[in-house]
């Protein structure tokens, strides 16, 4: 599906599917134009069209000289946020994917392009329809074998962007930027939602491989000889009771003729635990099926790497994706045990479903103490405390650093993808003091996601800008897509979001 930007629209496609979105507050204005536009009762179209969030009114055309293509009036409720437009469209594609038209206009032209207040700007809000679009045409159906009723359903060929002049600047941008983050997100949304029989962390390694041969970042991958010689024992210890090799990936992107020494180096660390049973904690069987998406932080760090390249943004990143299954055979570390991590620091294991701290610890070490990046950010489904906490609206935000935390919130509700900071008091740091090691690896149930990041704070050197990004509770959403939880990719539009304020 290829998007371009117009300024006018001659209709030589009849089959073309016109969406004008709406605001309630501009409502009569849009619906005289539409009325004028397809020859029907103004009167009648304010009466059949409220301008709710995600309502939809399909219109054909009406009299002679009327417009010769479909119409649908796309509500946007009072103040349209990034989130909800891009619902919106992709809830648009999706509904009527079976009447695909080949060419669908989003028609933005009846936008003056100035901000009322606590809304987001034009440029903002055509990104967010263009991905939703893109989205819509999305289907987990990867490995069903039988024709079904999403067989043979093609989206359209080609968005094209209506505005008016002045704003084809920005359309462009934003297109552009949709268009690329909405195919890194469908990446990275079908690694969380595959099941782990067919992403594995070798699958995820070669997968970042790829990703860079095509979009010229470098990829290095490490197997488990060149992991235990690392010294990685937070890796190794939830490694060992998995037949499934565990892998250490390092992506790095730097703009081609870029001088190292010019650009901002923002250091990512993502939690890449490819099926999580608990390990001898073992977890109980409801929705143990979703536990496959615990390696959503490690492909958010993907795409954000991906996605940089892609739109070229001058900013060296990093990204580290520790990877590997939790399962409790013989060979499994057991509660009470003490393993030694890549810092050198001992840990004494008192849950082994409290994991994903431990292969994080590695990661954030490493990249801390090797790359000394301005920034250190980790992504991670960690904890079930911050899904009490924050439920699906959220992520946690642990931030040592004010400016951080403000800019990812702001960068949060630009994009859509909000935050909420948690504190990190040192009064939590108690809870994980241990009798026989440097720290344990869980500090009980009161405060889990808080005492989760203390110890995450262990083991970045440190460095004076961490932020910890607690996802668990958004990597998932119910959805009127898929029948189950499906992948939401969130991370992605939030770092790369931050990395351009980062660089203005």
């Amino acid at each position: 599906m290829n998007t371009t930007v117009i300024t006018r629209w001659q209709e030589k496609e009849p089959a073309a599917l016109r969406v004008v979105p709406v605001i309630q507050s501009e409502r009569e204005a849009v619906l005289a134009r539409v009325a004028e536009l397809i020859g029907i009762s103004p009167a009648q179209l304010q009466e059949d069209f409220r301008g709710k969030e995600n309502e939809i009114l399909l219109l054909y055309p009406g009299g002679e000289g009327a417009s010769a293509i479909r119409v649908a009036l796309l509500g946007l409720g009072e103040k349209p946020q990034p989130q909800t437009v891009r619902s919106a469209f992709r809830r648009l594609v999706h509904q009527h994917r079976r009447q695909a038209a080949p060419s669908v206009v989003l028609d933005f032209s009846t936008w003056s392009g100035e901000t009322p207040a606590g809304q987001p700007p034009l440029d903002v809000i055509i990104r967010a329809a263009v991905e939703g679009c893109h989205l819509g045409a999305h289907r987990p159906n990867f490995y069903k074998t039988r024709s079904g009723e999403d067989e043979n359903i093609s989206p359209p060929e080609r968005l094209l962007c209506l505005v008016n002049q002045e704003h084809q600047a920005i359309a462009r941008t934003a297109v552009k930027e949709g268009e690329i983050l909405s195919d890194v997100l469908r990446k990275v949304m079908e690694l969380v939602d595959a099941p782990s029989n067919r992403v594995t962390p070798e699958v995820l390694a070669e997968t970042a491989r790829k990703s860079g041969q095509l979009y010229g970042f470098t990829v290095e991958v490490w197997d488990r000889e060149e992991i235990e010689r690392r010294g990685f024992g937070g890796l190794l210890a939830v490694a060992q009771g998995s037949t499934v090799p565990p892998t250490f990936t390092l992506m790095e992107y730097r703009p081609v003729g870029a001088r190292k020494q010019s650009l901002l180096r923002v250091g990512l660390v993502g939690k890449g635990v490819t099926f999580d049973t608990g390990g001898i904690s073992l977890k109980s069987r409801d929705n143990l099926h979703l536990l496959k998406d615990d390696m959503a932080g490690a492909a958010a760090v993907l795409g954000i790497v991906e996605a940089a390249a892609r739109l070229k943004l001058p900013v060296h990143l990093i990204g580290a994706i520790p990877a590997t299954e939790n399962k409790p055979d013989g060979s499994a570390v057991n509660p009470g045990d003490v393993i030694t991590t890549y810092s050198g620091q001992t840990v004494e294991i008192i849950d082994t479903d409290a994991e994903g701290r431990l292969i994080l610890a590695d990661g954030l070490a490493y990249v801390a103490k090797n790359y000394q990046p301005d920034v250190l950010l980790d992504l991670a489904t960690l904890t079930g405390a911050i899904m009490v906490a924050l439920g699906q609206e959220a992520a946690g935000l642990f931030a040592n650093n004010d400016d951080l935390a403000a800019a990812l919130a702001q960068a949060g509700e630009r994009c859509g993808e909000r935050v909420w900071r948690m504190p990190l008091w040192e009064e939590y740091a108690r809870q994980i003091e241990s009798d026989v090691a440097d720290v344990k690896n869980w500090g009980g149930r009161g405060g889990g996601a808080v005492t989760a990041a203390k110890f995450l704070e262990k083991f970045i050197n440190g460095h004076p800008a961490w932020g910890h990004l607690d996802i668990a509770g958004v990597s998932l959403a119910d959805s009127d897509f898929t029948k189950d939880k499906s992948a939401t990719g969130f991370g992605v539009r939030l770092v790369v979001e931050y990395l351009k304020q980062l660089i203005r």
